[in-house]
């Protein structure tokens, strides 16, 4: 495809993403600078980022589960807002994105907890940790992979992870950390748990950089668990939980063999990471990943990427049933940017702009409760500019509504809280 008419398709495919968030019924009010919390502060906080996860797909992942009448989780919330994306370039990676959103800092894509000029910024959870919360991580992808990384660690490139994996015992003390990325926690020719070199991906195998910090976690009164059943018996306030040698599921060069089976589901780690946090009387901060929105939109598999987007929605909903006991929590669901350029099509339209290859058609996929089908198409695959809905419920959510930089989730978080930037 020459370049003109992929650039004229991404910006279809912005204009797309708008004209989707609103038709999903997200409202798109003011920017909410002005709007004021209500008080008192929120006591938990649960912030959920669907990686890629842009308007777009959460409309075909409402389709695919719940139909044109029904809604997600996610999106059953009574405030919602869209956010600018942006690094210091216009298309961030993770890293950037998650930094902006941990910190309140616009910064150059691969950094983690950096500032542009390569100077360390204080964390959201790490501010919460100073102010006596509890913090954790949990993801479908390493747990030091770049969006958990940006709140508890700061490296000058994200592919640092043993360094990230040793600051988050040593520096940020996370209480859980839950997810993947074994492969970083055991020095080379150390194997853990989940064999080296496996068939499914030979390229895994232990590499880390610094010692054998699982024994580290260990010796610091974390609980070490490999398994759902080790988890669920897990007992104690710090509890470390390693499911994979990379990411909790496979994915290939253009979409082939691609696997989305984590051994332990999200819903489930993350009602683990709710029970062991809230057993601080102060409160917690929580952000818990699902990687393979990304990662399948990144191999335009719109299949296993709403497969992992009904994941998150079922996480997300083990969240809200706790914010419904628990009045005093916020949470969020947000994506640190899009991926894909993904647009719905009619099943009807049978001529593929796009071409062929990684960004051919994708489908069809039935819509739930009718007789009706969709198409997704793709324009490429990678992040693309466009902006992110963010869906809020539970203390101080209204603070979220509006359409703002994505640095402004830092403040708003703070401010909701109740918190003071160190």
């Amino acid at each position: 495809m020459k370049r003109i008419q992929k650039s004229r398709l991404t910006r279809t495919a912005a204009l797309t993403a708008v004209a989707a968030l609103t038709i999903s019924g997200f409202a798109i009010p003011k920017a909410s600078n002005s709007v004021q919390a209500d008080t008192p502060k929120a006591k938990n906080v649960i912030l959920f980022v669907g990686d890629g996860m842009g308007a777009a797909q959460r409309d075909a992942i409402r389709l695919s589960t719940v139909g044109l009448k029904g809604d997600l989780a996610m999106n059953d919330m009574p405030y919602s807002g869209l956010i600018h994306t942006s690094s210091t370039v216009p298309v961030t990676d993770s890293a950037a994105s998650a930094t902006a959103y941990a910190s309140g800092v616009k910064t150059y894509n691969g950094a983690i907890g950096m500032d542009a000029d390569k100077h360390s910024v204080q964390t959201i959870m790490e501010t919460a940790k100073a102010s006596g919360l509890s913090t954790g991580v949990v993801t479908t992808s390493q747990v030091t992979d770049a969006t958990g990384a940006a709140f508890g660690a700061h490296v000058e490139n994200r592919s640092a992870q043993s360094d990230i994996a040793l600051q988050y015992l040593n520096d940020s003390k996370l209480d859980v950390i839950l997810g993947g990325g074994e492969d970083f926690w055991f020095p080379a020719g150390s194997q853990g748990a989940f064999p080296d070199e496996t068939a499914e991906d030979p390229s895994e195998k232990s590499k880390g950089t610094q010692g054998n910090l699982v024994d580290k976690a260990k010796e610091l009164g974390y609980s070490y668990v490999t398994s759902k059943d080790e988890m669920d018996k897990a007992q104690g306030s710090k509890l470390l939980g390693l499911f994979a040698n990379e990411e909790m599921f496979q994915q290939n060069e253009e979409g082939k063999g691609d696997l989305y089976n984590p051994i332990v589901p999200l819903a489930d780690m993350t009602q683990k990471a709710i029970d062991t946090l809230s057993q601080n009387d102060k409160g917690f901060f929580l952000m818990v990943e699902e990687e393979g929105t990304d990662e399948m939109a990144h191999n335009n598999n719109a299949k296993l990427t709403i497969k992992a987007g009904q994941e998150l929605d079922k996480a997300v909903q083990v969240a809200k049933d706790f914010a419904k006991e628990h009045p005093d929590t916020l949470v969020l669901v947000l994506a640190d940017h899009e991926t894909g350029g993904f647009s719905i099509e009619p099943a009807s339209d049978t001529e593929d702009e796009s071409g062929d290859g990684i960004s051919m058609e994708d489908g069809p996929f039935s819509i739930v409760g009718s007789d009706e089908q969709f198409m997704v198409d793709w324009t490429t695959s990678g992040h693309t500019a466009v902006d992110v809905p963010v869906t809020a419920m539970g203390k101080n959510a209204v603070l979220f509504s509006g359409m703002y930089e994505n640095t402004e989730i830092f403040n708003k978080l703070l401010m909701a809280m109740g918190l003071n930037k160190k």
